[in-house]
């Protein structure tokens, strides 16, 4: 298999974002990032799409779409659409009718920020979801940076502490954000989950003060998906498109908060009597399976099953649970880092079925 990084849900100023698609893949150059795949609300920006160069370094721009209806108020219901490539927000006013018209069109579709408080200090009333009497989307964006730093702006001083030390905002996703996800899964739905930056790179000021809060560059830096492929990227920007996608839909990713330390190399394996499978895969139970972490350095590490913490290890690489049992297998990775303890990884799940 091969890792590939991978940033998504970020703004142009095609809609409320600052830069443009070219800043955007300099930024992620920068980073090191393989792929990006912007969206912008409600409009789907069609010619910027396919790879961006310097030097020997590539990056993959893929364009897609946030999707909600402008005339609802309060705003709620985002949807990332991503693959469908073409418009579809002519349906945002009916979240159902808008997922069924992304699989029609062979596109992925993932609820944006599904817990987004309201933040009374800077006039946000929250973009949560709020219609779940849906079915058919792909996933859920678990971790949000943006919603981060903005569920933790109370007052000035932490706004102005955030936007210039911004590595101390990320801790961890939401709890209602992860068990929402594991009620989803529980009802036997492949539910997949991604992080997003929500990167707007937003010019603020505070009287004489001004800042870019959170630039492209630095949410790259930060929480990012990292997708399992079956083979290396190779230039080709509609194959590497497809076989990107591919992954995402099938939920072969893990994320990964990649300021502590490195999370490339992480792997989480199912070893059947038949067969072995990874992230986002099935198995059967029956006869035993040997569930296996390798983390590529030392964390505390959770085993869930069915949303329920079943085996915990403190300050290790490498993890083992052999189980006969049936059920949502997956893995969170905890660090300590600028003094608190921080989230590192999250996988999506091995089902055992």
């Amino acid at each position: 298999m091969n890792e590939i990084t991978l940033n998504l849900h970020m703004h142009t100023r095609y809609s409320d974002g600052t830069g443009s698609h070219a800043d955007i893949a300099q930024a992620a150059l920068h980073a090191n990032l393989d792929a990006v795949i912007v969206t912008d609300h409600n409009v789907w920006v069609q010619g910027p799409e396919g790879y961006y160069k310097e030097g020997k370094k590539r990056v993959l721009v893929i364009i897609g779409e946030e999707i909600h209806d402008q005339d609802r108020e309060p705003q709620k219901n985002h949807l990332l659409v991503m693959g469908a490539d073409q418009e579809l927000a002519q349906y945002a006013d009916e979240p159902q009718k808008l997922i069924n018209a992304v699989n029609k069109a062979e596109g992925l579709s993932f609820i944006a920020h599904p817990n987004d408080p309201p933040q009374p200090f800077i006039n946000d009333l929250g973009y949560e979801w709020v219609d779940w009497e849906i079915n058919g989307f792909t996933g859920l964006e678990i971790w949000n940076g943006l919603s981060e730093f903005k569920g933790r702006i109370h007052t000035k001083l932490q706004a102005l502490f955030f936007a210039y030390l911004p590595n101390f905002t990320t801790l961890a996703p939401r709890q209602e954000t992860l068990q929402k996800w594991d009620e989803l899964l529980s009802t036997g739905k492949r539910i997949v989950a991604v992080c997003g930056s929500d990167a707007h790179a937003i010019h603020a000021s505070m009287g004489p003060l001004k800042r870019t809060l959170f630039p492209y560059e630095t949410h790259f830096k930060g929480i990012n998906n990292h997708l399992m492929l079956p083979e290396e990227l190779s230039g080709d920007p509609v194959l590497d498109k497809r076989m990107t996608l591919t992954a995402l839909r099938s939920g072969h990713n893990f994320i990964g908060y990649d300021i502590p330390a490195p999370t490339k190399g992480f792997r989480f394996t199912a070893q059947g009597k038949l067969d072995s499978v990874s992230i986002g895969d099935e198995l059967p139970a029956k006869g035993g399976v040997t569930l296996q972490a390798h983390l590529p350095s030392l964390a505390d590490i959770r085993l869930i099953k069915d949303g329920e913490v079943i085996k915990e290890w403190k300050k290790k690489k490498i993890c083992t649970h052999i189980t006969s049992e049936p059920g949502v297998y997956r893995i969170e990775a905890y660090k300590r880092y600028l003094g608190r303890k921080r989230g590192w990884i999250f996988s999506n799940p091995i089902y055992l079925r």
